[in-house]
């Protein structure tokens, strides 16, 4: 039996040498109140050994019980200080919290959202432009036929009037194909010198894959006055994309066919999404087709009441969409109207100093 209580005080012993050092390391209630539940708790080290007092031979439960309970008492003491400096550390740092807390200061707005990708490329967009001088104009979606195809030097026979590419409306009117319209009511109620952006939503029939809709976002400009040439489009299409993108891009200048502008050019970004090696994207080309252009026709000018002898004039039509999915490596368009970008926009991206607070 001397054996027997030596063995047990040399476990309690040890216990409560460990239990010291969980106690010292417990830092809340919750956490010091687990120590003691493996402890002294009915299933604990402890706890187990005082319901075990009972299968000692009678002779030995005395010496045992004693030993147990006296070490239950000494536990309860570890378990009572540590309690005390917990709740006393609490209080001090409640103390402090609220003699730091000035109830004069403004409170924190709670966070009510984060830009569309879309919208925060175009606030960029319209932040270059208003800087260099530009006004921002609007115009309806549901256009006419005059404002939409005629006035911007279309004919009626021209593949773009065809039902493939637009939508028509049984009123007669369609869902416009572009912002141009809004360039055409801009001269006529400005007159020159003229300097014009038109954002808004587009509306083309046309097959949806990686880097097409039927409903995307566009931003179109236009600059008239005198002796403005081929020269100084490209330095501001430039200066566009380096401004967005936080660094000089890789274009090209090919030729392209528009009707209100001659000549006219098709602008191409390296591919942001794949670095130019060739993607769905870009249709393995390395290039995407971003800013058609070119120096305005002589006829749209005369639709919108100015002189072409006199004024010259270049404009672009740039995609929103598709620039911000170069933006913010988005691979596919038709996850913009979805709704649902948390998984391809990651949120240390959607930053920049350009960004206009939701108020």
């Amino acid at each position: 039996m001397a054996v027997e209580l030596e063995t047990l005080e040399t476990e309690i012993e040890s216990l409560e040498a460990e239990t010291l050092r969980a106690v010292a390391e417990a830092t809340t209630l919750d956490a010091l109140r687990s120590v003691e539940s493996r402890v002294t708790g009915r299933n604990g080290t402890l706890g187990s050994r005082l319901q075990s007092i009972k299968d000692y031979p009678p002779a030995q439960r005395g010496q045992v019980g004693q030993l147990l309970n006296h070490a239950k008492m000494r536990f309860a003491k570890i378990f009572a200080d540590a309690a005390d400096r917990i709740r006393a550390s609490e209080a001090a740092n409640e103390a402090h919290r609220a003699s730091s807390f000035d109830p004069t200061l403004p409170g924190v707005r709670p966070a009510l959202g984060s830009l569309h990708p879309v919208t925060h490329v175009q606030w960029q967009v319209e932040d270059v432009f208003q800087r260099l001088g530009f006004i921002i104009e609007t115009g309806p979606e549901m256009e006419t036929e005059y404002y939409n195809f005629e006035a911007l030097n279309i004919p009626a026979l021209h593949p773009a009037r065809d039902m493939q590419d637009t939508f028509w409306l049984n009123n007669g009117m369609l869902l416009r194909t572009h912002t141009s319209p809004v360039q055409v009511r801009a001269m006529q109620r400005h007159g020159p010198p003229l300097r014009v952006l038109a954002p808004g939503r587009c509306f083309r029939y046309e097959t949806v894959d990686a880097s097409h809709e039927n409903t995307f976002h566009q931003v179109e400009g236009l600059m008239i006055d005198r002796h403005i040439s081929i020269a100084n489009l490209i330095a501001m299409m430039k200066l566009l994309l380096r401004e967005v993108f936080g660094r000089d891009v890789r274009v090209r200048l090919r030729p392209g066919y528009f009707p209100f502008v001659e000549p006219g050019f098709e602008l191409d970004m390296n591919c942001a999404i794949c670095d130019g090696t060739g993607c769905a994207t870009c249709k393995q080309s390395g290039w995407l087709e971003i800013l058609p252009c070119g120096m305005v026709h002589p006829n749209v000018l005369r639709y919108g009441k100015i002189d072409p002898n006199e004024y010259t004039g270049f404009a672009f039509g740039l995609g929103l969409t598709r620039l911000a999915m170069m933006k913010f490596g988005i691979g596919d368009i038709r996850v913009l109207n979805r709704g649902d970008v948390r998984a391809i926009v990651s949120p240390e991206r959607l930053t920049g100093p350009t960004i206009k607070s939701v108020d």
